[in-house]
């Protein structure tokens, strides 16, 4: 009987159950199974779907059973920042909220005014977005939502789904890290800011580190999945960008290598033993979150594919070219010279990014894009500028040139984007594993279960 590790990967659009088996050496994955993921507007507020994601997470499993394979363990990992809060009896109270929800905007500059930004980044080390866990609390707390009154635990989407699989409540440390919540020296929850909110402390459970075993599947479970024999959940980097980077590939640079993980966020950084809580890494808008393998990964969240994904459903609901090979090679056959910020908060989630884009060139004087190739192109253009800006202010920060980027992700398939990146570094670009998410959740695994 064949055994695999089972990597459950849940991304922004949508999620995936992957297995992955070790033969002669050699890491094999199978994908056994894909589903959409959507974001749904109800009343105030976007929700995910997270009902609907527990059960495509149960089939997965159950192919993987129905296929014969004998399942040593379940490695999950999601997005970043979002949370479900269970009550004493376990039970959900309500679906996770989106964090693209724009209901905290503004926040963090009600919460964390003046010098109070520089003194809260010197314990948290946390790139202050208004997405962040902490305002999405501190929105809840201000619209009086009863959840937080009757709430026993705050789980993280990974927490959540790991929880509800196998009974056990606590939060693995990598996804915890994105809360803007914890002290990263101490690697733990930070009770200080925690109780200067007016946040229950109960709601902030144990910490637990990426290798860790965080139960087996509930009894009940397994036979829904057709599973007779105990299955490890094991918390891997549940925070996708931590499972990414564990899957970076040797390097003859790893003091000087740099990696960008690339898909619908980029995030551009490096791995460091300590973090980096300095005022000049807050303004350079530098995050320290938690790694899977006992590092810091120093980076920037860059809005990356994202406006290309919008584009593209753009251009699907106007019956317009959406094959990604097409477009990347009508950009590289385009001539325009324009780009744009693509952090400016005009492109998170306009209902018309085509507009969002040309608006933003003519405000700026710059020619504004008129074909696909065009679009495509100034997009790209766009993104490798940023990606320059990225490492100059990491040769900056940690002292020292970095000699080699490693692009990992889907998002280095894209040959031209890649090129125009290497143009503008002026350093070697080098290509890691596009399935580098569910390679990392699997080595974790592994090295956990003392496999490898």
């Amino acid at each position: 009987m064949k055994e695999v590790y089972l990597a459950i990967d849940f991304g922004g659009g949508s999620g995936r159950v992957i297995a992955g088996s070790f033969h002669q050496g050699q890491l094999e994955l199978e994908t056994i199974s894909r589903f959409s993921n959507r974001q749904v507007k109800l009343g105030r507020h976007t929700y995910w779907d997270f009902l609907s994601l527990f059960q495509d997470m149960k089939e997965g499993i159950k192919a993987a059973a129905r296929k014969g394979y004998r399942i040593k363990s379940i490695g999950i990992d999601t997005w970043g920042v979002d949370f479900g809060l269970i009550d004493k009896q376990g039970n959900l109270l309500g679906n996770p909220i989106c964090y693209r929800d724009p209901f905290t905007n503004g926040l963090p500059e009600e919460l964390f005014a003046g010098d109070s930004a520089s003194k809260h980044y010197a314990t948290a080390g946390i790139q202050i977005m208004p997405i962040n866990t902490i305002y999405q609390l501190y929105g809840l707390k201000k619209e009086n939502d009863a959840r937080l009154e009757i709430a026993d635990k705050l789980l993280f989407t990974p927490d959540l789904f790991s929880y509800f699989l196998t009974g056990v409540a606590n939060n693995e440390y990598s996804i915890a890290s994105t809360s803007e919540l914890l002290d990263a020296r101490k690697r733990d929850w930070n009770r200080e800011l925690i109780q200067d909110m007016g946040l229950p402390q109960h709601l902030f459970g144990e910490i637990v580190m990426p290798g860790s075993k965080r139960g087996t599947l509930k009894p009940d479970i397994a036979t829904e999945l057709g599973i007779d024999y105990p299955v490890e959940v094991i918390a891997v980097g549940s925070h996708d960008t931590a499972s990414a980077i564990r899957a970076l590939p040797p390097t003859q640079h790893p003091a000087g290598r740099a990696f960008l993980s690339s898909g619908t966020w980029s995030l551009l950084g490096i791995e460091l033993d300590e973090p980096i809580l300095t005022d000049e890494a807050r303004k350079a808008g530098f995050t320290n979150e938690g790694g899977a393998s006992g590092k810091i990964c120093f980076l920037q969240n860059i809005t990356g594919l994202w406006i290309l994904q919008r584009l593209r459903a753009q251009w699907e609901e106007q019956g317009k070219e959406i094959d990604y090979g097409k477009l990347i090679a009508d950009a590289e056959h385009a001539d325009i010279t324009s780009t744009i910020d693509v952090d400016a908060p005009e492109f998170q989630n306009p209902t018309d990014m085509e507009a969002a884009i040309a608006s933003h060139c003519s405000k700026s004087g710059q020619r504004i894009p008129t074909t696909q190739g065009e679009f495509m192109l100034c997009i790209m253009q766009s993104l490798a500028n940023r990606y320059k800006r990225g490492i100059d202010e990491l040769n900056r920060l940690i002292g020292r040139p970095i000699e080699e980027l490693c692009i990992i992700g889907g998002g280095n398939q894209n040959r031209l984007l890649n090129r125009l990146t290497q143009e503008a570094l002026g350093i070697p670009v080098v290509s890691g594993p596009v399935e580098a998410t569910a390679i990392g959740n699997i080595l974790v695994q592994a090295e956990a279960l003392k496999t490898i």
